[in-house]
């Protein structure tokens, strides 16, 4: 019980420094001291490079605990359990596809530092097309997709699974609000039309033909530094 105890809080403490990174206020108090451009140009990347090594604690207490295994799912659970992770990593790929990921990694902003443009580099355009009229958030809808149906579930994974699955209902819920704060009825409206996750076939039908399928709202897909 006190590895699952150590676990959860390493977990925790994790969550709560990339929450707090990624709000704003920290970003803020550092242009303060070092400049809004080097700020601007370099933060995102830092923060992805920090948030990488702060989670690796979290990934040795878990590989290091003698878990004992809940199931073991056979034929034919297997296969539907097979299934459904190669649609949740589709589903992941086609949503980075959708994204701009280097704006999201960092690097889009580091370049721009590098040769002189302009700072901050305007974030990439809402998607309203594909995975993103159905569910605002398909990056953890399938990412969860991948993490459950495993064919082998122990204790310590059901417990990494619980952890990552509240720290995705609550960063969203975040997220959301930042986003709210700062495109406003722009991305109120979209929100009002468009599943938070899980997308209800109901909602899909009602919804699908109000979703303009142009990107000319500027928003963030990933948490970001603010």
């Amino acid at each position: 019980m006190k590895d699952y105890l150590l676990l959860a809080g390493s977990f925790g403490l994790f969550a709560l420094l990339h929450s707090l990174l990624a709000g704003g206020r920290f970003s803020r108090s550092l242009s303060m001291l070092l400049g809004d451009r080097f700020v601007s140009g370099w933060y995102r990347l830092a923060y992805n490079l920090f948030a990488a090594l702060t989670i690796l604690p979290v990934i040795y207490l878990a590989v290091s605990i003698d878990s004992p295994v809940i199931y073991r799912l056979n034929t034919p659970w297997l296969i539907i359990s097979c299934m459904l992770m190669g649609i949740g990593l589709v589903g992941l790929v086609g949503a980075l596809f959708v994204t701009d990921v280097w704006h999201f990694a960092g690097v889009r902003q580091v370049a721009a530092y590098l040769r002189g443009g302009d700072l901050p580099v305007p974030p990439p355009a809402l998607q309203k097309t594909g995975m993103y009229r159905i569910t605002r958030h398909p990056l953890y809808l399938f990412l969860l997709l991948v993490i459950w149906p495993l064919p082998v579930m122990s204790v310590t994974i059901l417990v990494i699974n619980l952890l990552i699955t509240m720290y995705l209902l609550v960063g969203s819920r975040l997220e959301e609000n930042r986003l709210k704060q700062l495109y406003g009825s722009s991305y109120e409206t979209y929100q009002s039309r468009v599943a938070w996750l899980i997308p209800w076939p109901a909602r899909m039908l009602r919804e699908g033909s109000a979703i303009s399928t142009k990107t000319d709202c500027p928003t963030r897909i990933f948490k970001d530094e603010g």
